[in-house]
């Protein structure tokens, strides 16, 4: 057979990847749900979870939902047959489990509304299972069967009522579209939706305090056979649905729910199939086992046919790999594909196929290796390939084996033999630069350079081919090549047996140039001080990369670069450590200062012009006003008057409130960030200031009121006595402090009276003064 395909390690790796992509397809699969794990395709989630040799769709706690589905794509050609056991025991009788099958092409999996719609079905604002075809469920609660939660049809007259223990069938949706009531069966009634008398069974097999019950023999088993046979006279299918159930020990019965019920609806191409379950304020233990998928009508399905391979050459001491394509043998069911080869030493070791139907389609594990004194025949776990390694020793001579395949329904052809002859192999070949160089897994160039590479070895090859990134490079057929684009370059060479070789793989770089990021312009704020140019490269890296910075005659490369003396424009180029080519070049601004950023200030309290004791002395409690004398560059001032006080105004003003000496210190700041700064020392050497009249005129138009004149004081109290002693005016505010000489209203007679003064300066001082004064009419 000309299509039968040699394709060596390097050019099967393509294959493999791309093959493995598509994953098994087809029937016949089996999913027991007992031991510690599962096969990779079945895939499940939510609260469900492998428990005691059973998938736990939910425990029996409120608000619980699980779903598993299988992803693995199922003609609809044949229609699809599947059977599973169901637990559902232990709490109060909710909600229920549901079978469900969707179209294989919907990309990602979602499923439907919990609750009542039992993950199929749309639920008010939740979307139903998305490209839903079909949906069983066996409902405990009875909501599945009705129109609550936005759900689409019911039984008959039911409206928003419950139907407990129920079969139902709803029909084709997506989103918030479809899953239509198409059929339904009441196990625990009799009438046009019910169950004769003695069939008649509840969905859950116990509530609180029961468990799981296995046995068949034993109350509370159940088990479901499902058959969606192709209508022959229609589009869809017609459903039945049998269940075994014990309702009393050792008397196990199988009834039929539904028989042939048609179901109009034009299946996909393919489906996949899922089960879900849920628990609202009402719970039960949802678990499933022992899941058996299968085609409806096996009877209409062939064996395929496999073909005799002769003469086949492959080569000593090397795995050889191979694959057998769809189109090389018969494969007489609609889109099947094969699932995979198993590997005889003769025609009487291949086995009949057994009863079992899981153990039909499945390449057993022992005939996917066959070891012959020849050499080693290995199948894939998937599909048309295989390997065969020959062992030394064996050259020019041929082994003959015999295979199987197996189709996506589980079908497998009789057997047919295989023949390999051996060949030798070439000596190793070595794949390097032409000039000498040794062997390198990776080479790096600059921007439009070239190199040649060579294949050598230790015989004479008949033929060459390059392979660039995975894909042969055309016409080119010598044993050098010429490389002017990045990628991974490899030869296979090929000696007088056209077995072949191959070599090392040589990764070809062309890097781009390092682009440095850069924070400029460089400044130097100090005079004929030369600046670190490294400092402005903010990614520097000295280890893999080199730096080159030119003005007019200077250049300095690297370490060099910390000592730039003069301003100019400059030009950076970077290159990479082991190449010799620099990238394009970056204008480098650097500013050196030619004049020294000074700062200065004055200042005096406010509107004054005192500065200190030589003009009088400064009060805590003065406003003093700061004026900026600094230089004109300045655009940004700091000013910090004593720990936590500071201002950012030109010229700021400030009260110190206590007598101390302070350090202020001013820093300015210019456009491209260069700092001076000034310290001053101002001393606040007074407190408070008091004084008092000797006298006062209550009958002028001025000093008509006794008050005395202060500064710095805070709090005070005021207390005039007549010459015997007696308190006549007292005040404790100093917005009332003064005295009119008006007690109770009446002006008192001219004389002398009495003050004395408490009172509390700004900076805790305590201030008492005393003394006479003469009231004068």
């Amino acid at each position: 057979m000309d299509g039968f395909r040699a394709w060596w390690v390097f050019l099967i790796l393509i294959y493999f990847n791309t093959f493995s992509v598509l994953g098994q397809v087809g029937f016949p699969y089996c999913e027991t749900f007992q031991g510690n794990d599962t096969q990779s395709n079945t895939v499940f989630g939510a609260d469900a979870q492998l428990v005691g040799n059973v998938l736990r769709l939910t425990s029996n706690e409120e608000f619980q939902r699980g779903y598993v589905y299988v992803d693995i794509p199922f003609s609809s050609i044949f229609g699809i047959k599947a059977s599973f056991e169901y637990f559902s025991y232990g709490g109060t009788g909710a909600d229920g489990i549901s079978f469900f099958l969707y179209d294989a092409n919907i990309p990602n999996f979602t499923i439907g509304g919990f609750g009542g719609s039992l993950g199929y079905s749309k639920r008010n604002q939740e979307q139903g299972l998305a490209g839903a075809y079909l949906g069983i469920g066996f409902d405990e609660y009875g909501s599945f069967g009705n129109t609550g939660e936005g759900r689409t049809g019911g039984f008959p007259g039911l409206v928003e009522g419950e139907a407990p223990d129920a079969v139902v069938i709803r029909g084709p949706g997506n989103g918030f579209t479809g899953y239509e009531f198409i059929a339904g069966r009441r196990t625990m009634e009799a009438g046009p939706f019910g169950l004769p008398a003695d069939q008649q069974f509840p969905i859950s097999s116990g509530g609180p305090g029961t468990n799981r019950v296995t046995d068949p023999n034993q109350p509370g088993y159940r088990k479901v056979f499902i058959n969606l046979e192709p209508n022959p006279n229609d589009v869809g299918y017609l459903i039945t649905v049998e269940m075994q159930f014990t309702t009393a020990a050792n008397n196990s019965r199988l009834i039929s729910i539904f028989e042939q019920l048609p179901y109009p609806f034009e299946a996909p191409e393919n489906l996949k199939l899922g089960f879900a379950a849920s628990t609202g304020g009402s719970t039960n233990f949802h678990e499933i086992r022992n899941l058996i998928v299968e085609v409806s009508n096996d009877d209409g399905l062939l064996d395929p046919e496999g073909v005799d391979f002769s003469d086949k050459a492959s080569c000593e001491g090397q795995e050889n790999t191979y694959f057998i394509t769809d189109e090389e043998v018969v494969l007489p069911n609609p889109n099947s594909q094969i699932r995979c080869l198993q590997f005889y030493a003769s025609l009487d070791d291949i086995e009949v196929e057994e009863a079992d139907i899981c153990s039909q389609g499945r390449c057993r594990e022992e005939n996917r290796e066959l070891v012959l004194p020849e050499g080693t025949f290995r199948a894939s776990g998937e599909g048309g390939d295989f390997t065969f390694f020959p062992n030394d020793g064996f050259t020019d001579q041929s082994v003959t084996v015999y295979y199987t395949i197996t189709d996506s329904y589980g079908k497998t052809s009789e057997g047919n033999a295989m023949t390999l002859v051996i060949q030798e192999s070439p000596d190793p070949v070595t794949l390097q630069r032409v000039d000498g160089e040794e062997s390198q897994d990776s080479i790096r160039l600059c921007p439009e350079e070239e190199i040649q590479l060579e294949a050598l070895g230790d015989e004479e090859y008949e033929r060459f081919e390059w392979y660039k990134d995975g894909v042969l490079i055309p016409d080119e057929g010598s044993e050098r090549l010429w490389i002017q684009e990045a990628g991974t370059y490899e030869v296979i060479v090929y000696n007088r047996k056209n077995c072949p070789a191959t070599s090392n793989p040589i990764f070809i770089a062309y890097p781009d140039f390092p682009i440095p990021e850069l924070n400029l312009p460089l400044i130097g704020c100090e005079p004929n001080q030369s600046v670190d140019g490294l400092s402005a490269i903010l990614d520097l890296d000295l280890e893999r990369f080199d730096y080159r910075l030119t003005k007019d005659d200077i250049e300095l490369h690297n370490e060099e670069i910390v000592q730039i003396a003069e301003s100019g424009t400059y030009q950076l180029e970077t290159k990479h450590k082991d190449l010799d080519c620099y990238g394009p070049p970056i204008e480098f601004e650097v500013l050196i200062y030619e004049e020294e950023l000074r700062a200065d200030f004055d200042f005096e309290v406010l509107g004054t012009g005192i500065k200190g004791d030589a003009d009088g002395g400064i009060f805590a409690d003065d406003t003093i006003q700061f004026t900026n004398l600094s230089d004109e560059r300045g655009i940004q001032w700091e000013w910090n008057f004593r720990p936590g006080a500071t201002s950012e105004e030109e010229n700021p003003f400030y009260i110190f409130g206590e007598r101390e000496t302070f350090e202020v210190e001013l820093l300015i700041t210019d456009e491209n960030g260069c700092q001076a700064s000034v310290v001053k020392v101002i001393s606040i050497t007074k407190s408070y200031r008091l004084m008092f009249p000797t006298g006062f005129t209550p009958t002028e138009e001025t000093n008509e009121v006794f008050v005395p004149k202060y500064k710095g004081i805070v709090e005070a109290e005021l207390l005039i006595f007549n010459t015997w002693g007696e308190l006549i005016f007292q005040s404790n505010s100093l917005n009332a402090l003064g005295w009119d000489g008006k007690p109770d209203g009446v002006l008192l007679d001219a004389g002398t009276y009495v003050y004395r003064f408490n009172g509390t300066s700004v900076d805790g001082e305590s201030v008492k003064e005393s003394g006479k004064f003469k009231l004068i009419r």
